[in-house]
Formats: C-alpha cells, sequence, structure tokens
C-alpha cells in the first residue's frame, strides 16, 4: 500500500508528519515541478544560462544532478494563500475507515505544506455554526505550525456558518488572495452560495474543492438503510436497490447544478472523492488545470 494512502496517513494524527511525507513524495513524483502563482499552476525548472541571476539557481537540484537549474519565475510568484475549511457535522460523513473532516484536514494540511514551501504566505478559515475562525495569512515554519494546530482542532459540529458572520471575513484585510475552499457544500439555504458571492465580490481567487465519500458516489448499502441529516438528525429509512437509478439520476443533476453555479461566478471547481490518495488527487487536479 502508497505511504500516501490516506488510511495509512490520516492515522498520524500529526499533520505536520503526514503532510510533509505526502508533499515530500508528490514533489518526488512531479519531478520538476513546485507550486506558484495564482491559480496554484506549475512552475518550471529550466537549464541555466549565462547571464542568469545565481540568486534562483537550485543547488540542491545540482546536488543530485551535478547540473545546474534555474526555478524559473519563482520569484515572482509569491502569493498569499487561505484556506477554508467547512467544520459543519455534515462533514462527520463516514466512508470506511475515515471521514470527510479527516479527509479534509489533511487535504488542507498538504496544501499549506506546499505553499509554505514556495514562499507563500498561507492563512486559514475555519467556517464553524458559531462563526468564523480566522488565522492570518504569514509565511514561516512557526505560522504553519500554528495552522495545523487549528486543523487538528476543527469540527466537525453544528451547521454550516450562517451569512450574519460573514462580516467577520471583511476583518481580514483587503489583500487579494487564493482561497481554496474545502468542502463538501451542504447546504439549506444557498448559505455557501451568499459566501462564495461576497468572496468574489472582494476580488478573491477561489477554488472550491468538494469533497464526496465513494458510498455517496455509488450508493453502496445494501438491502433497507436508514439514512441520517447529520446537520438536522432527520432521518429516512430507504430501499437502495430499488431507489439507485433514480439516486444516480438526481445526484448526477445536482453535481452538474453545482459546476454550473460556480463556474458562472468564475470559481474552479474540482469534485473529490474521498477514497483517492490526496497526492494523486492533487496531481490529478493541477494537471488537469493546467490544461
Amino acid at each position: 500500500m502508497p505511504i500516501a494512502d490516506p488510511n495509512i496517513l490520516i492515522s498520524l494524527r500529526n499533520l505536520s508528519l503526514a503532510a510533509k511525507t505526502t508533499i515530500d513524495g508528490f514533489m518526488t513524483g512531479a519531478n520538476k515541478s513546485a507550486i506558484k502563482g495564482s491559480g496554484m499552476e506549475f512552475s518550471q525548472y529550466r537549464s541555466y544560462m549565462p547571464g542568469d541571476d545565481l540568486r534562483w539557481m537550485d543547488w540542491k537540484m545540482y546536488a543530485r544532478s551535478d547540473r545546474y537549474y534555474i526555478r524559473e519565475s519563482e520569484s515572482e510568484t509569491n502569493i498569499s494563500v487561505r484556506l477554508l475549511v467547512d467544520a459543519s457535522a455534515s462533514m462527520d460523513h463516514r466512508d470506511g475507515q475515515y471521514t470527510k473532516m479527516e479527509y479534509a484536514r489533511y487535504l488542507a494540511a498538504c496544501l499549506a505544506y506546499l505553499a509554505n514551501m514556495q514562499g507563500d504566505a498561507v492563512g486559514l478559515y475555519v467556517m464553524r455554526e458559531d462563526g468564523i475562525f480566522s488565522l492570518a495569512a504569514r509565511q514561516g515554519f512557526q505560522n504553519l505550525n500554528r495552522l495545523y494546530y487549528q486543523l487538528e482542532q476543527a469540527g466537525p459540529a453544528g451547521k454550516f456558518t450562517q451569512p450574519v458572520h460573514y462580516k467577520d471575513i471583511y476583518a481580514g484585510g483587503r489583500t487579494r488572495e487564493l482561497l481554496v475552499f474545502i468542502t463538501d457544500l451542504y447546504q439549506e439555504n444557498n448559505e455557501i452560495y451568499t459566501l462564495l458571492d461576497l468572496l468574489g465580490a472582494l476580488r478573491h481567487e477561489i477554488i472550491v474543492l468538494h469533497l464526496m465519500g465513494r458510498n455517496e458516489m455509488d450508493l453502496t448499502y445494501s438491502g433497507y438503510t436508514t439514512l441520517e441529516d447529520l446537520e438536522t438528525g432527520n432521518t429516512v429509512q430507504v430501499d437502495t436497490a430499488a431507489i439507485k437509478k433514480e439516486y444516480q439520476e438526481k445526484l448526477n443533476t445536482h453535481l452538474e447544478n453545482i459546476k454550473k453555479e460556480l463556474l458562472g461566478r468564475n470559481i474552479d471547481y474540482r469534485l473529490l472523492i474521498t477514497d483517492e490518495p490526496v497526492d494523486q488527487a492533487l496531481r490529478n487536479y493541477l494537471k488537469a488545470r493546467n490544461r
């Protein structure tokens, strides 16, 4: 089983170790890639040419390959990255050995570590029912450790943050940021779309990483099953075999509507299934974004 498998790394409660292990392996697999710039695309290493600024020489690459490489444009692409994590009760949905919240913590930790490697400032919003926890975007491993600690304490509990609390976002300053929102997009009254409209009005670039379990996608329950809404406590008993076809049709329509809503807001959208190892999910997303 690969070291980046969520079953192994999510069991490591130390998020900093889990993130470092995954991203070190991710960067090895990516070979000449590094996170960069608006939209988190990859920058390229290129061979040294006479006249290049030696400050951008990658000496570690030289030590490994005995060749000179320049980190092209890396010095110009430092940005401020803010991770938004949905900490509502629906994120406690379990598929196999782990929940969406555990996957979200791990994914956020990896993204924070990757951005910090690039020299970008990294911050955090935890979306809770009673308000929004905010950690200012800063560079450095001390700030990264604070972010890991807050992720480890995060949810899941209650409903998604209500719009009355969105005013707290204004207190975070008006600097444009790259916002990466990790959520299951469960909402009762379009409160998440209201949040995204506010963030868009502040001219932030937004990426939504939509988490769903494999059991949600394929309705992999047998016989009569009782399903519970984790945020309201409401339950319903269903015969999964009888409703599976109708369920799949409605789910496909629901996902298409989400995609249209977000693309209509110029928001980059990606559906992630939580049985996919995080390093592979990141690699697939970044490749698709580059295309």
